[in-house]
C-alpha cells in the first residue's frame, strides 16, 4: 500500500470530522475499546497526560511536550487536526509518524477496520497509541478530539488531566451552555489523577469541583493537603511573570499567556506530585524552543516579514477574541484580512469581534463544512453596512490578491479556519512566497 492509498482509505471510507462534520462524529467508547483490544491495548502500556478544552489544547500540549523532551524523556504527541499533512497528528520528539507506518497500520488492520467501521478519529487514536508503543515512548501527551467524556482518547488513565478552558463550540454535540460543555470536558477527570483547570469561570467552577469530589481528588476545600485539582489562573503565575521569574516563550501572541500559565502549572504539578523529573531549566528551555522542539505551527505564525503576513488557527469566538485584540496592536499602515470559516461556528459573533477597519477578502476553505465566501461577505455587510469586502472563493487566489495589493508597510492576516491556515502554509512553501 502506498501512502496516497492509505490517505484515500482513511478519508473516503471513514471521512473525518474536519471534512464532513457531524456525520463523522461517533460518541462513545465501545468501538474504540474493541479496536484497542484488536491492536493489543497499547494505551495500557503508556504513561500519558490528557488534555481537553475548547481552545488552547494544541499550544498547551506542545508546551508540555517540549519541556518533557528537554528533560530527556522520549515524548509522544497526539493532536488534531493537522494543517498540511496527516502525519502531523502523531509525533515522537517532534518528528511526525513515518508515512510507511501509516500504510502498514492500515494494511495490517484493514479487515478489522472494514468489519467494525471505526470513525476516522478512532482509527487515528489506535494508530497513535500503537506507534508510541512501537517507538518505546516514555510519556505521551494526548489531546482530545472533541469533548472529553465520550472522546475516543478517554480510555487512558493519565498521570495528569488538563482542561484548558471552556467556551461555546460544537454545541450540537456538547451542549448549548458553558456548564453543559464543562460537564463533557470534565469527563477526563479521573480518580487518583491530579487535574489542572486553565481558567476559573463562575458558570463552570462548580462543575469541575463536583467532578473532582466524585473522583475523590478534592478534600474539604481547595486549601487542604488532599487537594488534587488546581485552577491555573489562581496559582500566582501572572505575578511571577511580572517579576520576570517565569520563562519566555517561543509562542507569540498575547493570548498565549493563558496557555503558558496552564502549561506552567501543569508542569509544576507533574514535578511535585508525580515521579516525573523536571527542573526550572527544563521548563525555561522547553518554553523558549517549543516550536523548534515539537514542530508546532499556525499560532500567530509569521509567514513573511515584508509585507508582514501572519496566520493563526483560532476558529471560534472564544479564540478569535484574543486574536482580534492582538490584531489591534499591529503597527501597519493598512491591515488586510483573508478570512474563511466553516459553517457550524458562531460566525456572526466572530465577525463582530474582528476589527472593522481592515480590508477583508472572504474566501472558502477547502472543506465540505465551509461557508461560502459570498455568504461570509453578506454577513459581514449586515454587521458593518458601511464597510466593503471582496469575495474570492479560491484561497490561493485570495492570498495572491492580498499580496499583489499590499504595500510593504501593510500587514496581512490569514485565519478563521484551520483549513485556510493549512492551505496558506502550503502556498508559502510550494510557491516560495
Amino acid at each position: 500500500m502506498q501512502y496516497a492509498d492509505a490517505i484515500e482509505y482513511l478519508y473516503f471510507s471513514r471521512p473525518p470530522f474536519h471534512m464532513v462534520g457531524k456525520e463523522a462524529y461517533k460518541p462513545g467508547l465501545e468501538t474504540t475499546l474493541r479496536l484497542m483490544q484488536h491492536v493489543g491495548n497499547p494505551h495500557n502500556q503508556l504513561q500519558t497526560i490528557h488534555i481537553a478544552g475548547t481552545n488552547g489544547k494544541g499550544s498547551t500540549s506542545h508546551l508540555i511536550a517540549a519541556v518533557l523532551q528537554q528533560a530527556g524523556y522520549k515524548v509522544g504527541l497526539f493532536t488534531s487536526p493537522h494543517l498540511v499533512d496527516l502525519t502531523e497528528r502523531i509525533r515522537v520528539n517532534g518528528k511526525p509518524i513515518e508515512q510507511a507506518y501509516v500504510c502498514d497500520f492500515i494494511e495490517q488492520n484493514r479487515a478489522f477496520l472494514d468489519e467494525t467501521q471505526p470513525s476516522f478519529f478512532e482509527t487515528m487514536t489506535a494508530m497513535a497509541f500503537s506507534y508510541f508503543v512501537a517507538q518505546s515512548v516514555e510519556i505521551a501527551v494526548v489531546e482530545t478530539g472533541l469533548g472529553g467524556r465520550l472522546d475516543s482518547t478517554n480510555i487512558i488513565t493519565p498521570l495528569l488531566s488538563v482542561i484548558t478552558n471552556i467556551g461555546i463550540d460544537h454545541t450540537e454535540f456538547l451542549g448549548n451552555t458553558l456548564p453543559q460543555i464543562a460537564r463533557e470536558k470534565a469527563g477526563i477527570i479521573k480518580p487518583n489523577t491530579p487535574c489542572i483547570i486553565g481558567e476559573t469561570h463562575p458558570q463552570t467552577i462548580n462543575v469541575f469541583l463536583s467532578k473532582a469530589k466524585e473522583c475523590g481528588i478534592l478534600g474539604e476545600g481547595l486549601e487542604t493537603t488532599d487537594c488534587r485539582i488546581w485552577f491555573a489562573d489562581q496559582c500566582g503565575f501572572m505575578r511571577k511573570r511580572r517579576m520576570r521569574e517565569a520563562p519566555e516563550c517561543e509562542l507569540k501572541g498575547v493570548y498565549q499567556e493563558k496557555n503558558m500559565q496552564t502549561a506552567y502549572v501543569a508542569l509544576q504539578v507533574l514535578r511535585n506530585y508525580t515521579h516525573i523529573q523536571l527542573s526550572a531549566a527544563h521548563i525555561q528551555q522547553g518554553f523558549a524552543q517549543v516550536c523548534t522542539l515539537t514542530g508546532l505551527r499556525g499560532r500567530w505564525e509569521i509567514l513573511k516579514q515584508q509585507p508582514l503576513v501572519i496566520c493563526d488557527t483560532a476558529h471560534n469566538s472564544h479564540g478569535i477574541q484574543y486574536v482580534a485584540t492582538q490584531l489591534q496592536t499591529l503597527h501597519a499602515k493598512q491591515l488586510w484580512v483573508v478570512f474563511g470559516m466553516v459553517a457550524d461556528k458562531d460566525i456572526n459573533e466572530v465577525l463582530r469581534l474582528m476589527p472593522a477597519n481592515a480590508r477583508y477578502i472572504f474566501t472558502t476553505p477547502n472543506t465540505q463544512r465551509a461557508m461560502s465566501a459570498q455568504e461570509m461577505a453578506e454577513r459581514w455587510r449586515a454587521i458593518h453596512p458601511e464597510q466593503t469586502a471582496i469575495t474570492i472563493p479560491q484561497p490561493q487566489e485570495a492570498i495572491q490578491y492580498a499580496l499583489a495589493h499590499v504595500s510593504e508597510e501593510d500587514a496581512i492576516f490569514i485565519g478563521g479556519s484551520n483549513y485556510l491556515v493549512g492551505e496558506a502554509m502550503l502556498d508559502f512553501i510550494s510557491l516560495k512566497i
